[in-house]
């Protein structure tokens, strides 16, 4: 464990436990104030990887997730995204602004787009990605947490299909007035909350 983990997490476990109110807010500002960070956030996720390990087995499954990390890092690193981790067949990374992500986004659906044209069905990658932005906390080099994190979890792995970039309509709104970025809206109602989002429109 960091340094910074170990305080992150120390923290946490001080304000779980804390009876009075007035320092839990001290220590909830704390947390802000070490790891507080404004982020657009981009999570991938890779279409159809349970049927796939299913139907072809694990080492298939696990040689596509490696694959898919070896494309998707330096296109993160090349819009001036942070990797935040990977855990399981997602990406998990974070950017200073939205338009950034979205960039990122389209690369990495047009680099496995390409790759597949090489590749037999059977070991194509096809991904969906959520977008939002919003305060959140960020553990350097371990995790990051927060409600844009929760956001953009919900729509790339469990809303949006293959080759689809769904971005909340509260990360569109940071983009600047000359950024047009074709899309059409979206709604959501999942796990008791109301998500409005934005399909990017592939030309």
């Amino acid at each position: 464990m960091t340094e910074l983990s170990e305080l992150f997490q120390n923290l946490l476990l001080r304000y779980s436990q804390e009876p009075d109110a007035a320092e839990r807010e001290a220590l909830e500002s704390r947390l802000w104030q070490e790891f507080g960070a404004e982020r657009a956030v981009l999570v991938l996720d890779m279409s159809g990887f349970s049927q796939l390990a299913i139907r072809f087995g694990i080492v298939h499954y696990l040689s596509m997730v490696r694959r898919m990390q070896l494309t998707a890092e330096p296109i993160v690193r090349r819009y001036s995204g942070t990797l935040v981790k990977f855990e399981a067949d997602n990406c998990f990374a974070m950017f200073p602004d939205v338009a950034d992500a979205i960039q990122a986004a389209v690369e990495l659906n047009d680099a496995f787009r390409s790759a597949n044209d090489a590749t037999p069905e059977e070991l194509d990658i096809r991904i969906a990605c959520g977008i939002d932005f919003g305060s959140i906390l960020v553990v350097p080099g371990v995790d990051f947490f927060g409600t844009a994190v929760n956001r953009a979890s919900k729509l790339g792995e469990d809303l949006a299909e293959a080759g689809e970039i769904l971005v909340t309509r509260e990360a569109m709104a940071t983009l600047p007035a000359d950024h047009n970025v074709d899309h059409s809206p979206r709604q959501y109602d999942t796990s008791g909350i109301h998500i409005d989002t934005c399909l990017l429109v592939r030309k």
